[in-house]
């Protein structure tokens, strides 16, 4: 059992920082994925002020299909021409939407949600899966956030694959 204690009061540097030793504890040793999904979108669910989805969406035969996450219901399938997380599947980069009502092509699995940010976890170049973060704030993520779980998916991307 792993017991973390991550403050949300302190600069967003060492709070991700915080969040990748956790996440990479959390996920030393096992090789299911779809158990280390579970536990991270956990943890991110639990330490991330602000949010109302955390989770992962899968590569699977050339659609994005719904994983491990925390929060409301979600959409099971997404094209890859469709929404914040097709997009950052199919361009292989990071979406940091600050209104995602003003994203072209936005599927609204939760009405709730206002800024989002998707970031591709690939394995020797191709996407395996995306990590997908939902706000019902504006503008909820910063650069910050986009570094911090970039490098957390990083570090991590092989035991998410």
């Amino acid at each position: 059992m792993h017991e973390f204690s991550i403050s949300q009061n302190q600069p967003p540097e060492q709070l991700y920082d915080d969040l990748i030793s956790a996440a990479c504890a959390l996920t030393d040793g096992e090789s299911d994925s779809i158990a280390n999904m579970a536990n991270i979108s956990a943890l991110i669910w639990q330490f991330l002020p602000d949010l109302n989805w955390a989770g992962f969406y899968r590569m699977i035969d050339g659609e994005l299909v719904l994983g491990p996450f925390q929060g409301k219901s979600a959409c099971i399938r997404i094209a890859l021409d469709t929404g914040v997380c097709g997009a950052a599947a199919s361009t292989n980069q990071v979406q940091r939407v600050a209104d995602v009502h003003a994203f072209p092509g936005h599927i609204a699995c939760d009405a709730d949600s206002r800024s989002e940010l998707v970031v591709p976890i690939g394995i020797d170049g191709r996407v395996t899966a995306v990590l997908d973060l939902d706000s019902p704030l504006p503008d909820r993520f910063s650069a910050e956030d986009e570094a911090g779980m970039t490098k957390l998916v990083a570090a991590i991307a092989n035991r998410l694959g």
